[in-house]
């Protein structure tokens, strides 16, 4: 049995990518979750604190708005409340089968389908098309310390948090200091008999100011829809007017580093304590971090900021280069994700046996971040160089999920046997995006988690969230090579 579309992760790109599909005609889908529910990094990311840095109203999708937002940030257990609302609401339970974990998709060229094999299963899945929608926070990350295995005490990492184990009274270190261990910090120390936090590279900082909504603006909002999509745009401008301060260094790059300086200044009264989280770089450079608790607490009596590079992991604690061993009941490492900048989660093998994770082993890349030249019928979500470093990572998705459902929509229609984007095409895309990253500030010296190691950068888009959403508006089937059956037509006709 071959389904029409496979659809790997059940987040929240996988479940926009159903229903998009489902409103485009296509309703034989099939949603493979390898967890027990829906919602993959915000069913994840549980810890103390967890709220996404992004306002409400513009971190949902736009055919799916929800006027009850309880706060300008939503926490992540709110968010996962609007995902499992929106599978509800729009009928997507049945389409989902959990505890499916792929373990590799394969394409036969015969017959233009995938085969997607599964952890523990003897059956696998044939499907037309597939879309890898498991995101790019999927797997956490930790650090690669000497000794990390020979502690003692207990080991939480960030997005699989232990809630079981009580921090009252425990002496807890935190390793790292982005955008998940400045929300676990403050809440921390209201709780641990005394907190370390390990910093490597202090961040620009803003002010993250979190208001509730009232009831009269959550009536508002019921009774006239336009209202929400107004509130909407008037955060995605605002959100899409910083893009000029952190995506290119410019003088409102000078702007974003005064309000955030500032900002330090205001909440962090000892100069050598301001001096020690003050960056040495570009803002934007790295991921800009939205907190209004972080710098109180790191200033609380039972906080300590330790700036000494990590030497190594001792069975009882922390050993800092200059010699100290600070010892721990716990270390909490928020340390992120492997995010996909090489390689491939499992096995893609597409045309020919070639294998897409030793294609990408010297960094992704794709034809407008959703599909690659040699994989036919195979789509991204959150693909290669589709980051944001200012708006809502939303906007890309709903970008993503509506050019993937209207090229899988065409092919259904058309009984196309494949569709597989050209060489040429994707050459020319990358070799562009690529000469406009040299002018960003991702790539202009600073090390991050946008970068490889040897500095190439597959994760982020180099320009206006506008400009991301345009590229994917119009589906152009010149720049695909399509199969009717066993040939291939002479010309391919662009809607």
């Amino acid at each position: 049995m071959t389904i029409s579309v496979a659809i790997i992760g059940a987040g929240f790109a996988g479940i926009g990518a159903a229903i998009r599909l489902r409103q485009r005609g296509v309703d034989d889908v099939v949603l493979f979750e390898r967890g027990t529910r829906v919602g993959g990094t915000w069913r994840d990311n549980t810890y103390p604190g967890a709220a996404c840095d992004i306002p409400s109203r513009l971190y949902s999708y736009s055919f799916a708005q929800n006027p009850d937002w309880s706060h300008t940030y939503s926490s992540s257990g709110e968010i996962l409340e609007y995902i499992d609302r929106m599978v509800e609401d729009f009928g997507v339970a049945e389409q989902i089968r959990f505890g499916h974990e792929v373990t590799g998709v394969e394409y036969d060229a015969d017959t233009g389908e995938w085969t997607i094999r599964f952890a523990g299963r003897r059956r696998a899945v044939r499907a037309r098309s597939v879309i890898v929608a498991s995101g790019p926070l999927a797997n956490p990350s930790l650090p690669d310390i000497r000794g990390i295995d020979d502690y003692e005490g207990r080991v939480i990492h960030s997005a699989r948090w232990d809630h079981d184990y009580d921090f009252a009274g425990k002496r807890v270190a935190v390793v790292g200091t982005g955008a998940s261990a400045v929300q676990i910090v403050p809440e921390l120390v209201k709780t641990a008999e005394a907190v370390k936090v390990f910093q490597r590279t202090p961040g620009w900082v803003l002010p993250r100011v979190n208001r509730s909504t009232s009831g009269l603006a959550k009536r508002v909002f019921r009774a006239v829809p336009g209202a929400q999509e107004l509130a909407r745009s008037a955060w995605f401008w605002a959100h899409e007017s910083v893009a000029l301060g952190v995506v290119w260094n410019t003088p409102l790059t000078r702007v974003v580093e005064s309000v955030s300086a500032l900002h330090l200044r205001l909440q962090v009264d000892d100069p050598w304590m301001r001096r020690q989280l003050s960056p040495d770089f570009a803002a934007g450079c790295k991921r800009l971090l939205m907190t209004s608790d972080y710098y109180p607490a790191l200033q609380a009596d039972n906080c300590t900021l330790v700036t000494w590079p990590i030497a190594r992991i001792a069975p009882r604690g922390i050993r800092t280069v200059e010699g100290i061993e600070h010892r721990f009941d716990a270390i909490v490492f928020a340390t992120g994700f492997e995010v996909g900048k090489q390689g491939t989660p499992y096995p893609i093998t597409g045309l020919d046996g070639r294998d897409l994770g030793t294609e990408w082993s010297d960094g992704a890349f794709a034809y407008r971040s959703v599909a690659v030249s040699g994989y036919p019928n195979l789509f991204f979500t959150f693909g290669p160089n589709s980051g944001p470093g200012h708006n809502s990572a939303l906007v890309y998705m709903e970008a993503q999920i509506d050019f993937i459902s209207d090229v899988i929509a065409q092919r259904e229609r058309a009984g196309w046997k494949a569709l597989d984007v050209r060489a040429d095409a994707q050459e020319r895309y990358n070799r562009d995006l690529q000469r406009r990253l040299g002018s960003t500030t991702w790539n202009s010296g600073c090390r991050s988690w946008y970068l490889t190691d040897d500095g190439f950068n597959a994760t982020m888009f180099p320009g206006f969230a506008t400009q991301y959403v345009n590229q994917l508006r119009r589906v152009d089937l010149q720049d695909f090579r399509i199969l009717v059956h066993d040939r291939e037509p002479a010309v391919a006709v662009s809607r």
